[in-house]
Order: structure tokens, then C-alpha cells, then sequence
């Protein structure tokens, strides 16, 4: 009796709470939902001043088109204005930074984390600093060496940047990652008769290879989401997607094609929303792993 009268009175407060995760979720996602529409649309009917009802309906549409959706604006962006190419540089740009950050974060946290020094917690007390300063600061510090040795606009630069302004995040992720792990696994190992390297690439990597994909995703947002350092050290033709997008926008001077914009935020916003789907389990028992110690 008493079980179902608390259960009773239990029900207003899940309904409430559904209620809210329900409206939390369509605030969330209706802005990539809506670009994602207003995308197959002509810009007098995604910006009507007259009717916003204009995007749903998409009459400019019809009038120029034929038809309610379009795909000019993708063909704009990908084909007329070569936004492949800036998939293309992402690409490298991103795939460079999380092998390079994993490679040298693994090594580096595993014998921080295996080092019995004190002087391990003030590296990675300098670490979080470094990471929490602002990304312009330390671009400012490579400006001066890649004009003087002409390296200003190619992608090694933004690369070599971003990988060190990385670096701290990952080495500090993946030490608390490695922490969680018993040194008894070492040492059974090399008991065994693995060497110290065979027993971090052939057990421990294994073991912790969540930490491993939550820290890369993380190493991949960054590279992939940046605009300040890309914008700074990349020259026009070597631009990745998130500055290439803020020049389809125009200036005062120069009138751009918005549709374009839209277009090419819709299309860098899917592989991140797909990679999200498929990594989903890892990243939250990864991102549980490390919260325990460290």
C-alpha cells in the first residue's frame, strides 16, 4: 500500500521531468533542424522580413526553382565556390592533430602517470595553464619564425599550432586515464617477459582504449571547431571549413551569398553530429573512467 501510494505520488514528478527533457531537446536541436531546412530554401524565403511562415511554405522558392527545395546552395558552396577543398584541408588538418596529439599524449601520460616523482604534479599544473590560455596568445608567439621562414599559409603551421595547444589537454586526460589502471597489469606483464613498451602497447592500451577515443574526440573538436588559429596562419586557398564559411558571409564591402553559408554549417555539422552517434558509448565510459581518479 505504501509502495503504490509512493508510487502514485512519483508520477507528477516523472511526468514534469519528461516534460522538460522533452522541451530540452527540441530547444537544443531546433537550430540545426531549422538550418537544415531553411538550407533547401532561396534567401528571400529562409530571411523573409515579410512572413517568416515564408520558409516553411518557400513561395521564392517555387517562383525561382520550380519546385519547394532547392539544392543551390549546396552546389554553390561544394561545386561553384570549391568548398570541397576546404573539407579537404579540414581533413588533413584534423586527422594530423589527433595522430600526433594521441601518439605523443599516450606515451607522455602513461609515464606520468607510472613516475612516482613529485614533480609530476607541477607538469601537469603548467599543462592546465598553458590550456586554459587563450588560443590568439600563443599563435602571436609563432607569427614572427613562420613569416621569417615563409611557412606563413600552408597547413604544417596550423597544424604544428594546434597540436601544441592540445598537447596539455591530452596529456592531462590521458594521465588520469592511466592512473585508473593497476600497475599490477605492468607488472604481470613484464613478468611475463614483455619489455616496458611491450607491456604498455600490448596490455594497457588495450585496457584503457575508451580514454583513448573520448581524448581523440576531444582532440578532434578542437582541430575541427577551430577558426582563430586557422584563420590567422592559413592563406585563402589552404583554408579549413570554419573560416572558409565565414567568407561566404561577405563584408561591408563585399556582398556574400548567405545560402551558401547555410549550406556549408549544415554540411560541417553532420559528420560531428553522426560521430557523436557512433562514439557515444565509448565516449561516456571513457569520460566515467577518468572521473573516478585524477
Amino acid at each position: 500500500m505504501t509502495s503504490s501510494v509512493a508510487g502514485h505520488r512519483s508520477l507528477p514528478l516523472q511526468a514534469l521531468l519528461a516534460g522538460f527533457l522533452i522541451l530540452w531537446i527540441v530547444v537544443a536541436a531546433f537550430p540545426f533542424f531549422w538550418t537544415l531546412w531553411g538550407s533547401f530554401k532561396v534567401e528571400g524565403d529562409f530571411f523573409s522580413r515579410a512572413d517568416w511562415a515564408n520558409a516553411l511554405t518557400g513561395p521564392m522558392t517555387r517562383a525561382e526553382t520550380g519546385g519547394a527545395f532547392t539544392g543551390q546552395g549546396y552546389y554553390g558552396a561544394w561545386i561553384t565556390n570549391e568548398f570541397w577543398r576546404a573539407g579537404l584541408n579540414t581533413l588533413i588538418v584534423v586527422v594530423s592533430v589527433v595522430t600526433i596529439s594521441l601518439a605523443f599524449g599516450t606515451l607522455g601520460g602513461y609515464a606520468l602517470a607510472r613516475s612516482g616523482h613529485r614533480y609530476v604534479f607541477w607538469i601537469l599544473m603548467i599543462a592546465l595553464v598553458f590550456r586554459a590560455m587563450p588560443h590568439l596568445t600563443l599563435v602571436s608567439g609563432y607569427l614572427l619564425p613562420f613569416f621569417q621562414w615563409n611557412l606563413w599559409g600552408h597547413l604544417p603551421t596550423a597544424i604544428i599550432v594546434l597540436v601544441a595547444i592540445n598537447q596539455p589537454f591530452t596529456l592531462w586526460m590521458l594521465t588520469s586515464f592511466f592512473q585508473n589502471i593497476p600497475k599490477d597489469l605492468d607488472e604481470s606483464a613484464m613478468v611475463d617477459g614483455c619489455s616496458r613498451f611491450q607491456a604498455f602497447r600490448l596490455v594497457i592500451i588495450p585496457v584503457m582504449w575508451p580514454g583513448v577515443i573520448t581524448t581523440g574526440l576531444f582532440s578532434f573538436l578542437l582541430a575541427y571547431n577551430d577558426f582563430a588559429v586557422t584563420a590567422m596562419l592559413l592563406d585563402q586557398q589552404n583554408q579549413t571549413m570554419i573560416p572558409r564559411i565565414a567568407s561566404f558571409l561577405g563584408t561591408t564591402q563585399t556582398k556574400g551569398n548567405v545560402m551558401f553559408a547555410v549550406s556549408a554549417v549544415v554540411s560541417a555539422t553532420a559528420p560531428l553530429f553522426l560521430l557523436v552517434m557512433v562514439f557515444q558509448r565509448q565516449i561516456v565510459s571513457g569520460l566515467t573512467a577518468g572521473a573516478v581518479k585524477g
